[in-house]
């Protein structure tokens, strides 16, 4: 992978991580068109520049981070349902990975039920802003649909806070506030992982580490850029264009995928 590539998967992690459209249906075209080949450093790669996009939740909302201990209760309490879950089906959730017709029925389907997210969830008379202990744990459940590939865990978790009759904003906000603890668990488990398997070689750490550096702050830039403009898309109109985009993807992902096009998820 080249600095080039690097970047392009990095500008596409950071667009799509807090958007509902599924980052890994993305990762899988783009590192497919720009043949890409896998490894472990790629691998890596791609979960390790997420610290770059959960930093621009720190920076973007940083005094929610520094409001209150019970903040952090709450986001503890979201998280463990996908750390438990995630520790015990790691193996199959592995698996499905690798499968890119998982992926893009994923996406078709969550983009169907995106297009009447908007009509379930229509009622504002007893929408609420605040997020309590139940609605925290009731989501964290939510979060672990999206250890399916291609569900989108932005999707899963706002999804889950509109079924806990939060308005579509904080709904987005928890959303973006849970991502940074299962985004950390995540990336720092991977670089562990290919820490462990020698992955970190002398020879080439410099090359690596330089991509790495650029990923995270290309991701960082551009997963701010995205926040703040989704907010303001969502708020104003809705969930409905980002259902008609995910079956756009997926049925492109299928296609290519019965056309002979060898598709891989990095």
């Amino acid at each position: 992978m080249n600095l080039f590539q690097a970047v392009i998967l990095a500008i596409i992690e950071g667009i799509t991580e807090y958007l509902p459209v599924s980052s890994t249906g993305h990762m899988i075209i783009a590192s497919s068109m720009m043949g890409i080949a896998s490894n472990e450093f790629v691998k890596m790669f791609t979960v390790a520049i997420q610290f770059g996009a959960i930093l621009s939740v720190i920076v973007l909302y940083w005094r929610r981070f520094i409001q209150s201990f019970d903040f952090y209760v709450k986001l503890l309490i979201a998280f463990i349902p996908a750390a438990i879950i995630g520790f015990l089906l790691n193996d199959f959730i592995d698996a499905m990975l690798e499968n890119v017709v998982v992926v893009a029925i994923s996406l078709l389907l969550g983009g169907i039920i995106l297009l009447f997210v908007d009509k379930w969830f229509i009622n504002k008379e007893n929408q609420s802003e605040e997020v309590s202990y139940p609605k925290a744990l009731i989501i964290g459940f939510f979060q672990v649909i999206a250890m399916i590939p291609g569900v989108s865990r932005s999707a899963a978790t706002i999804i889950g806070g509109l079924s806990q009759k939060l308005s579509r904003k904080a709904a987005a906000e928890f959303s973006f506030f849970l991502a940074v603890p299962t985004m950390f668990a995540a990336t720092a488990y991977k670089m562990l992982k290919f820490y462990k398997s020698g992955g970190f070689n002398p020879e080439a750490n410099a090359s690596n580490l330089s991509l790495l550096l650029i990923g995270n702050l290309v991701a960082f830039i551009v997963a701010m850029i995205a926040i703040k403009g989704f907010i303001s898309f969502l708020t104003k109109n809705g969930f409905k264009v980002f259902g008609y985009y995910r079956i756009l993807v997926g049925i492109t992902i299928l296609l290519l995928h019965f056309m002979g096009y060898q598709l891989q998820i990095i």
